[in-house]
Parts: structure tokens; sequence; C-alpha cells
């Protein structure tokens, strides 16, 4: 083979590897998941997907990853040697997700062997009491506050960080439930009708916490029944047993209208007093902690404990004249509208208010109405407001006339600086999937 050639050969090859992974990426960000998959082309635009391919995505390299990687590279050389590479590059995101697909069947097989052994596992924990929360957001914050409150009394295992999904529940009880736990709190996530309902076949709730529901996954689910359904905490409440217990977040109308028609077990309505949406999540976990037999003072020196009562949002000032409010862990219409709220109580000097945002995904039908009030709110409270994607701008720009739509960090950057030394003080909100380069420069 002559040099050229092999030259060639490697360009071309290097080029798949890159395109290759990319696509994987993706289709690891979105669990494999053909639903979710597709949804994120419904409301992503061509030219984001090249951006994000434009700053080299990687997958995180699991066994799957590899195994896909590497039957996909043994292909690429084959087609190398006998066809152009132009065309394997473009036919690479159809490659990809042939791969994925094709091992499916494969995957499913292995899923249920692991929720089997996962089931066989707890079955044998007679006397461990299962907590199950769900909901379209404040789980991971319900989870933590209640865990801290509880540990005071009870030896407590909660599932780790966002594992919240079926898989993820199933490997986390075979690897880390042992004899010694007493309650297992179980974040429950899902994507699907059925999924919450599958669950709990596996780790059998007694108690049942729905934090609060909204359109945020409205687009896999399909319809907002499917969402109630699942997310919405209605398969949670079906599989209690008689003498369980739920909770329903008393700030969420959905939460109320499910409180009402839950029949035939103990229930309770939190957070009605609370100020603020948000706050609601760690009165939650007072009462459940209550009703598990901690008394007040218990629950009051555990409380004391929690540094930040607010859940999803860190503070930090920069300087005299800076703040920044870091509420990128994730989004969500409430937890917009929440952070919002939020920001104004901050206001003690006369501060200048800003939000940076990227526009929500996975709304489905209700995109266009929930980035109005998105807008809405926005005026309300900021006196800038920069939303780094296009997807819904208009809508909020109709009813927040002081956005900006600004993609790049640079530019945002240079907003921001002329902003601040025009206004003197401010305090900046950070919503979202903010790009890491722009954190990283104003924190």
């Amino acid at each position: 083979m002559e040099l050229n050639t092999i030259l060639f050969f490697i360009f071309w090859f290097f080029v798949f590897v890159k395109v290759f992974l990319f696509w994987l990426w993706l289709w690891q960000l979105k669990e494999y998941r053909l639903d979710r998959f597709r949804a994120h082309f419904e409301t992503q635009r061509i030219k984001k997907i090249i951006s994000s391919f434009l700053r080299v995505k990687y997958p995180k390299f699991t066994k799957k990853i590899i195994i896909i990687f590497f039957i996909g590279s043994g292909l690429a050389i084959l087609w190398l040697f006998y066809l152009p590479g132009i065309i394997l590059i473009v036919l690479t995101p159809l490659f990809s997700s042939i791969l994925v697909l094709a091992l499916e069947p494969f995957i499913v097989f292995l899923k249920n062997r692991i929720f089997k052994k996962a089931k066989q596992k707890r079955a044998q924990f007679k006397d461990l009491l299962v907590i199950g929360i769900t909901g379209s957001y404040g789980k991971t914050s319900t989870k933590d506050f209640l865990a801290l409150i509880l540990s005071h009394k009870y030896k407590v295992l909660k599932t780790k960080g966002n594992i919240n999904v079926d898989i993820g529940i199933a490997n986390f009880v075979l690897k880390k439930l042992k004899k010694k736990h007493k309650i297992f709190i179980c974040e429950m996530g899902a994507y699907r009708k059925g999924e919450i309902k599958g669950i709990c076949d596996i780790v059998k709730p007694k108690i049942g916490i729905i934090t609060g529901v909204n359109e945020q996954h409205l687009a896999l689910f399909g319809s907002m029944e499917n969402l109630l359904s699942a997310e919405g905490g209605v398969e949670l409440i079906e599989s209690l047993p008689n003498d369980g217990m739920a909770f329903f977040n008393a700030k969420n109308r959905y939460c109320v209208d499910l409180y009402e028609k839950t029949k035939g077990i103990k229930k309770f309505l939190y957070g009605q007093e609370v100020s603020i949406t948000g706050l609601e999540n760690i009165e939650g976990a007072k009462i459940v902690a209550k009703e598990l037999g901690m008394s007040e003072q218990e629950i009051s020196q555990a409380v004391e404990k929690i540094k930040n009562k607010f859940p999803g949002v860190k503070i930090k000032k920069i300087n005299d004249n800076l703040s920044i409010i870091d509420a990128t862990y994730s989004a969500n219409p409430t937890g917009v509208i929440t952070h919002l709220d939020y920001l104004k109580t901050l206001r003690q000097n006369n501060e200048k208010l800003v939000i940076i945002m990227p526009c929500l995904i996975e709304l489905g039908s209700a995109s266009k109405r929930v980035h109005q009030e998105i807008g809405e709110k926005i005026n309300e409270v900021c006196n800038l407001a920069i939303i780094i994607t296009k997807d819904y701008f208009e809508e909020i720009k109709q009813k927040a006339p002081n956005s900006l739509f600004i993609e790049n960090p640079k530019e945002i950057l240079e907003k921001l600086k002329s902003f601040i030394e025009r206004e003197k003080n401010a305090i900046i909100l950070l919503e979202g999937r903010v790009p890491a380069q722009l954190i990283e420069k104003l924190l």
C-alpha cells in the first residue's frame, strides 16, 4: 500500500472517530432512548447541534460505549478499504444509531436479569422501609434533606446523585443495600408511562412523596395524562400498600389534585406556609420525619446542619458590587419561576437583577406558553435577561422587552462587563445549562 493511500486512510479514519464519538456522546446523554434522542432534534436547531459537534464531545467510556465503539471502528475500517471515506462520514449519524438500536434487544435482556436480581435482593429485607420520591422537580433536594434529617436517628441509604431511573436504581440496590440499613430513600424518575410502576415493583415503597409536577418532559410523555401517571405520582401512589403513607406538595396544583383523589391510605399535604416556592421541600422532609417518630427537637437539630435550605442554588459574592446565583444544576419551568422570585428577595441596595439562561427543552405543546410565562416573570423581576439559545427567544422577548439573545460566551461577558460598570451593583442568576466557559469566567 502506497504512503499516500495509508495517510489518506488514516485521515478518514480519524475523522470518522471524531464524528462517531460525538454521536455516541449524544446517545449516551439521552440514555440511549429513542424517544429522548428524537425529542432532542425536535427542540434543538441544526446550528446548535453543529456548534456542539465543533466543541468536541466525548462519551463516558462505559462497557457499553466501548463495545459499540470497537464494533463501529472495525466496520469503519472495512468500509474504508473499499468505499469513499466522505460517504462514511455522511452516514455516521445513521451508522451510530443503527449500532445503538441493534444492541437494544441484548441490553433489554441484560436489564431484565438485573431487575430480577434486584427484586430478589430487596425481598430479603423484610423490615426495610422504602420511601419513594417522584415529581418533575424537587426530587433530589427533598431526598437529600430527608436523608440528612432521618440519619440523626436511623441508618439511612439514599440513591446517589441523580440516579433515578430503573436500571440505575436496580444496580444501586445490588451494590449498596446492606442489612444495616433501616430506611432506603429512592428518587424515582421517568420519561414514559409505566416506568415509575416498574421501579416500585423492584423496591416496594411504603411511603410516597410527590414533590411537584409541571410540563418539563411533556414532549417525551406525549400527553399530560401519561406524564401525570408516571412523573406526576399516580403510579407511585397506586403501588403503596394499604398501611402506606403519601405526602404531597401543597404548592403544586397537580399534587393537590392527586391528594384529593387519593383514598384508602394515610395522606398529608406539606409546605402550605412557605413564602417562596421551593422552600417547601425541606418542610416535606420534616413532616415525613415526624411521622416516622422523630421528635421536634431531633428534627430541629438536624435542620440546623443544613447549610443551604433553598434547593439547587448556590450564592457566591464576587465583590461588594457583584453576586452570582448559581442554579445551573438543571432547569424546569417551576424552577425558573421560583429562582426568579428568590432573586427578587435578594435585592437590598437597589441592585440590578440579571438572568442568563437557555430556552427550556422537552416541553412539547406547552413550550410557547411556558416561555411566555417565564418572560412575564423576567419582566417583573429583572433589569436584564440574556437568553443563550434562540428556540423560544421570541416568546420570552414578547413578554420581556429587556431580553437579549446572545449565544457567544465572549459577547455575553462583554455585555455583562459594560452593564455592571454602568449600573455598579448587580446580582446575576445563572439558570440551567449555561456554557462552562461562562461559568468559569464569572465564578
